[in-house]
């Protein structure tokens, strides 16, 4: 199975258009998690430990996969841009290490994500003791963080499902930055790329679609200068 002709046409677009005004040496950072086919089912109920897993629309088993398959959506991803000319440079897995339980009964609980490091070029920034590991080590490819969802008492309404880590963030900006750069999510979600480029002192555009996610970037960037 390939990934399907729609999303490979809608991810290409956004991704020439990040090539046409990234840097030379410049570099992205991706995130991705996978997935399983639906087996079928044509929705998930809710789930209260965790809102992302809900799904009023399942869509049917795509031709090629069986019922059940686990997909393997970042490395389709990763092929496809590889094949479109950028550089796959890293594979990084970002092991939640509080990962929310499953149900499930016949597999691993899920407890990672796939980052990938793609860069415009052979050559581009990269500080590799920006950010160091454990024993003053550089970064290995295993990366333990916990997720970082926002309290429901706290001051913004939780209303994004899958919050990105800012410790996640802080990472992959701070070793791929220079002095007087600028940071681009074209997905900025609920803005915490946005906020790890204004703690390095980086300039930034976001772009988000979804109205209520706007607003919950400008309630936490803006109570940072607060």
């Amino acid at each position: 199975m390939k990934v399907s002709k729609t999303t490979l046409k809608a991810l290409y677009k956004v991704f020439d258009g990040i090539r046409r005004v990234l840097r030379g040496d410049g570099t992205v950072w991706l995130n991705v998690g996978d997935v399983y086919t639906s087996g079928n089912r044509r929705y998930r109920s809710p789930d209260r430990k965790n809102r992302a897993r809900a799904m009023c629309v399942r869509p049917p088993t795509p031709k090629g996969l069986k019922p059940k398959d686990l997909i393997g959506v970042p490395w389709r991803i990763a092929f496809a841009l590889q094949n479109a000319g950028w550089w796959l440079r890293s594979e990084v897995i970002w092991h939640k290490t509080n990962a929310h339980p499953e149900s499930v009964r016949d597999r691993p609980t899920k407890a990672h994500e796939t980052v990938f490091l793609l860069s415009k070029g052979q050559d581009y920034q990269y500080e590799p003791n920006a950010v160091l590991g454990s024993n003053g080590r550089r970064l290995r490819t295993v990366w333990d963080l916990q997720t970082e969802p926002l309290p429901r008492s706290s001051k913004w309404p939780d209303n994004h499902p899958a919050m990105m880590p800012l410790s996640l963030a802080y990472r992959c900006v701070a070793m791929t930055m220079q002095p007087g750069c600028v940071v681009l999510d074209p997905y900025a979600g609920s803005g915490t790329s946005l906020i790890a480029a204004h703690e390095l002192g980086c300039q930034w555009i976001g772009i988000e679609i979804k109205p209520s996610f706007v607003d919950l970037i400008e309630k936490r960037v803006l109570s940072f200068d607060a």
